[in-house]
């Protein structure tokens, strides 16, 4: 587990405090918890509105970097918890079934973060996602990618493909059905396989 940032949590650099959760330190990890909870708080707060589901991802963000301690490559701390702070929210709009939680997931992918966080949310979820519109049609798939993941609005997809602006409509709803569904059935299987761990 390696870092670069020198800045300070209690006495320990980030460094430093890392090692020690890595060795399963539990005061290292409180001084995390405590150092760190409120701005991801706030962050998961931002995007979903609600305090309940804002306090149980960061929550879900700290089990999880306590599971994985021993294993986890983390080279700036502040980026890797906001990452994966996103990633929860992302898993919870995920699995929503209202239309209007399901526009939220997209427009919370859409804005905008630093190239660092950029990076490290494309090992989480992107990634995924991109791998997904490979199994959609052709031209759902362009749609999806020029809409979704490069932000370009549906009239301006219309006219790059040559098509109607309801016919790019057709093609987005069907890519988006697809997607959510197969990230739902990806995040359940997840949790299956988390509940026989």
């Amino acid at each position: 587990m390696q870092v670069q940032s020198m800045e300070i949590i209690g006495n320990y650099t980030y460094t430093e405090i890392l090692q020690r959760l890595q060795s399963g330190d539990e005061t290292a990890f409180t001084l995390i918890y405590n150092h760190f909870w409120d701005k991801l708080y706030i962050s998961a707060l931002t995007r979903l509105r609600d305090e309940f589901l804002a306090e149980e991802v960061v929550q879900m963000v700290f089990l999880r970097l306590w599971q994985k301690r021993e294993n986890i490559e983390i080279q700036n701390l502040p980026a890797y918890l906001a990452a994966m702070t996103r990633y929860g929210v992302y898993e919870l709009m995920a699995q929503a079934t209202k239309k209007e939680e399901k526009e939220q997931f997209w427009s919370i992918h859409r804005r905008q973060s630093t190239s660092h966080d950029l990076e490290i949310e494309q090992k989480f979820m992107l990634h995924f996602i991109r791998e997904l519109t490979h199994e959609l049609p052709e031209k759902c798939r362009l749609v999806f990618i020029y809409n979704k993941l490069e932000d370009q609005s549906i009239a301006d997809v219309a006219a790059r493909m040559n098509i109607s602006r309801k016919t790019a409509e057709a093609h987005l709803i069907k890519a988006l059905r697809f997607i959510r569904l197969k990230v739902s059935n990806f995040l359940n299987l997840l949790i299956l396989l988390t509940l026989w761990v």
